[in-house]
């Protein structure tokens, strides 16, 4: 091969490599992808950046997203007003994003009312076929998939340890949230439904106050539970309760009602706190956006079930209400707080 060959060759890989630069994961077309954001907070919570957008655009980052040059975000915050909802993500469509990324089922729910075109990815939606998001886990069939913490034994384990420290429990309180997607003629959504029905299987009488964001009565609602003999409460995985967990905890104790919270909430300083903590859902999202900006169909993509199950125990709460925790549950324990 002559000198004059190896160069031309030698000129050609370099004008390939020019033409078509390997970038992992990142859009190679120039084009910006526009992602709106639903959530029920604010930009930031405890004086920190909202954990859920921040973990969205660090993930996406992570996959060769640049904001700013290839992507972009719409993330208008309701701080905790839900009936804002249903207008922002009609904003969001209005806008023409190209993708809508949500957390939680009222933000879901305001998704999947403004939009049958428009891709969605959701997280925190504790039973998406419940209120109408898919079809199935599998094949969704419509315009969402995502990924859910739903574990369908988390309310029968919750009270059986309940059970296991009260053992002469027999009544329950159970906290939600007003604006909650998915109540029936009863008036209870899917994860309400869920709970009584568990207590009803243990022999547990139970009561199902609601509050409502961003400034829950919590005052009048444990007014209420004392009036009907509560003697623990269960406090559920939705937006008017996290928010407002390290309050409810402190009008727990006050009370001396044991409580039972959603996992990954020891922070609030309740006596547990059980289940798969609701973080573990948003670093599936990213990828899920990614697949969808490259031509996924979420009719045909399964909704990922997020599972780990975390077990807290604070027993300086259990001292103050003289609760004698049992060895067995205290070795299962992820975290003992003290």
């Amino acid at each position: 091969m002559d000198r004059r060959t190896i160069l031309a060759g030698v000129a050609a890989l370099i004008a390939g490599l020019v033409i078509f630069p390997e970038t992992p994961n990142a859009q190679q077309t120039g084009r910006v992808y526009r992602v709106g954001v639903l959530m029920n907070g604010g930009a930031t919570i405890d004086g920190k950046p909202n954990p859920a957008f921040d973990g969205l655009r660090k993930g996406m980052a992570q996959l060769g997203y640049v904001e700013g040059t290839n992507i972009i975000y719409e993330a208008p915050f309701p701080e905790g007003r839900l009936e804002r909802l249903p207008g922002f993500a009609s904003e969001l469509v209005a806008k023409g994003v190209d993708a809508i990324s949500t957390f939680g089922g009222p933000s879901t729910n305001a998704a999947r009312k403004a939009t049958t075109t428009v891709p969605v990815a959701a997280a925190l939606v504790a039973d998406p076929l419940a209120i109408g998001v898919a079809k199935t886990l599998e094949r969704p069939g419509r315009n969402i998939t995502g990924a859910t913490n739903n574990d369908p034994e988390l309310a029968r384990r919750q009270l059986d340890m309940l059970k296991a420290l009260l053992p002469k429990l027999a009544r329950v309180a159970i906290l939600s949230d007003s604006d909650i997607p998915g109540a029936d003629a009863s008036g209870l959504a899917p994860i309400e439904r869920a709970i009584v029905a568990a207590a009803r299987s243990a022999g547990l009488s139970s009561q199902v106050p609601k509050v409502r964001g961003p400034n829950p009565d919590l005052e009048n609602t444990f007014k209420a539970m004392a009036t009907e003999d509560a003697q623990a409460l269960v406090v559920l995985e939705v937006p008017a309760t996290i928010a407002a967990r390290k309050r409810i905890a402190e009008f727990a104790l006050k009370q001396r009602l044991p409580t039972m919270f959603w996992g990954g909430a020891s922070d609030s300083g309740c006596l547990v706190s059980y289940g798969t903590p609701f973080t573990t859902d948003f670093p599936r999202l990213p990828p899920i956006i990614d697949k969808i900006s490259k031509g996924a169909n979420p009719a045909d993509t399964p909704l990922e079930v997020v599972s780990r199950r975390e077990l807290a125990i604070n027993p300086r709460t259990a001292r103050e209400l003289g609760i004698a925790i049992p060895s067995d549950l205290l070795e299962t324990a992820n975290h003992v707080i003290e």
